[in-house]
C-alpha cells in the first residue's frame, strides 16, 4: 500500500493492527515519524518528474482500498501537472486483493500491465 501512515492507523482494516507488532503502531509518535519518512504517499515532491506509473487496484480489495491508488494517482499528477510521463491509474471494479480470480479475465489483467510496460520501452506498435 501506499499511504502507510493513514492505513496503518486504521484499525477497521482487516490485518492491521495485529501487523503493530511488526510494523509499529503509527498511533504511536516515533513509529508515526518512523513510517512517515517511507510512506510514498508522503514523499511526493511537488515539481519533481516522476517516471511513468501503472498503479491498479481492486474495488472489491479488502486489504489495499481502493482509493489508495487513486489517491497516490491523484497526488502525483498534482505535484507536476507538466510531467510528460503518463501517470495511469486502472481499477478493475470485481477484483480483490489478487486481481481477478477466473483464469482469463486474470489474462486479460495482464495483458494490460504488459501493455503499458512495452509501450514504456518502446517494444509496442
Amino acid at each position: 500500500f501506499v499511504d502507510v501512515a493513514v492505513t496503518m492507523t486504521d484499525s477497521t482494516i482487516p490485518l492491521t493492527s495485529g501487523e503493530w507488532v511488526e510494523w509499529g503502531n503509527p498511533n504511536e509518535e516515533k513509529y508515526h515519524q518512523y513510517m512517515m519518512e517511507y510512506s510514498p504517499m508522503n514523499n511526493v515532491q511537488k515539481g519533481k518528474t516522476y517516471p511513468a506509473c501503472w498503479l491498479t487496484g481492486g474495488l472489491n480489495d479488502p486489504r489495499v482500498a481502493y482509493w489508495e491508488p487513486a489517491k497516490m494517482t491523484a497526488t502525483l499528477r498534482h505535484a507536476n501537472p507538466d510531467n510528460e510521463n503518463p501517470i495511469c491509474m486502472k481499477l478493475d471494479l470485481s477484483a480483490g486483493h489478487f486481481s481477478a480470480s477466473d483464469r482469463y479475465k486474470y489474462f486479460r489483467e495482464l495483458a494490460y500491465d504488459y501493455s503499458f510496460l512495452l509501450d514504456q520501452l518502446k517494444l509496442a506498435n
